[in-house]
């Protein structure tokens, strides 16, 4: 299959050479040209570290245009974090071609971003976007070329936009991630199994003290303690509400069974936790006001869950309890620089009418 990797980061780095050594014909999409023209000079590979050791594959091409990147590829995988979403969809817009999908790992609802891009671009092409709840891959760069990988996604629970191509959307992306994918109905369901909300606000404001104390720090380690996987487990249980009161089905995937030794396994392998503070990639600098689980998690993940609330009437004083933390600390208001279905020009739609969008799409 023929597939186009959006960005150059961790995520996209370990879906390229996944899927290069799976044997897929990929193409990467870096958007700095002199990055672009330094990884081809390098050989154009990229060296995947693994239990089964460390292999290099070499893509089939490398690129900043994305044209260029996506005009021939049936899978277009786009792990950017939420908040690059908006740029890279207006960039993609214009060459979407009918039959492709769109797949972000996951999506924060960026999946209806990319559809109405290609929508406010005049592109009429019958695409299929798609997210789900985690990145598939527990990653991190090794230098600029290499990446090691210590967990991936085993079960990765995705909603299509429009709900009316699940079938040729699914199909697609199983082909890339074999035994791996769950439905779950829709794009919102898919935005509202996003793992990322929900575990990174607490590790990142309640671990703010040793974060800007220590040169290092692996708040998935020293900072995941018992204490605060009791309010992750909390605030899970408001983004479970908020999907049972629109009448999602389970299984809703609670992050407690990612930490759990026994019963249901999570979207990754049973010891993938294990493996992560293992691998000790995760102990690092971190810049707490510039963090993308502070900007993206917590700035735009959790006020989307808060406009969602909002819609159905659920309370979520834990989700506004970190939004305003998360504020203060930045210094930035989240209610006006988040993500809401307002300002994704959603607002005026009544629970009917988003529903008939997120079947039937742009008709």
């Amino acid at each position: 299959m023929k597939i186009a990797v959006l960005s150059g980061g961790n995520g996209s780095f370990a879906a390229a050479g996944d899927f290069a050594l799976a044997g897929h014909e990929v193409r990467l999409w870096r958007r700095n040209p002199g990055d672009v023209e330094a990884h081809r000079a390098q050989g154009g590979t990229i060296t995947v570290i693994d239990r089964a050791g460390r292999r290099d594959i070499r893509l089939a091409m490398i690129t900043s245009s994305i044209a260029e990147a996506i005009e021939a590829a049936d899978l277009i995988l786009c792990p950017a974090p939420a908040f690059a979403q908006p740029a890279i969809a207006q960039l993609a817009a214009p060459h979407l071609r009918d039959g492709q999908v769109v797949f972000l790992p996951p999506g924060t609802f960026g999946s209806y971003i990319f559809a109405r891009a290609a929508k406010d671009a005049g592109n009429r092409a019958e695409i299929a976007t798609a997210e789900t709840g985690t990145l598939p891959w527990l990653a991190r760069k090794q230098g600029p070329y290499a990446v090691r990988i210590s967990g991936r996604g085993a079960r990765l629970p995705t909603g299509v936009f429009p709900l009316r191509l699940a079938k040729h959307a699914l199909g697609v992306i199983e082909a890339a991630f074999p035994n791996a994918i769950e439905p779950c109905g829709d794009a919102l369901s898919g935005a509202l199994m996003n793992a990322g909300p929900i575990i990174h606000p607490p590790l990142i404001t309640m671990n703010a003290g040793p974060i800007e104390h220590f040169d290092k720090w692996d708040i998935h380690k020293e900072g995941t303690q018992p204490a605060i996987r009791r309010v992750t487990d909390a605030l899970d249980a408001e983004r479970i509400a908020i999907r049972e009161a629109l009448g999602y089905g389970g299984p809703h995937f609670p992050l407690a069974d990612h930490y759990s030794k026994d019963g249901e396994p999570w979207m990754y392998a049973r010891d993938a936790h294990d493996q992560l503070t293992d691998s000790g990639d995760w102990s690092e600098r971190l810049v707490l006001v510039e963090h993308r689980y502070m900007l993206e998690d917590l700035r735009l993940g959790l006020s989307f869950l808060a406009s969602v609330a909002g819609l159905v009437g659920v309370q979520t004083p834990l989700v506004r309890a970190f939004l305003a933390i998360g504020a203060a600390i930045t210094g930035e208001d989240f209610a006006v620089t988040g993500r809401s279905l307002a300002s994704l020009g959603l607002g005026d739609l009544d629970r009917a009418a988003l529903q008939t969008l997120l079947n039937e799409g742009f008709r």
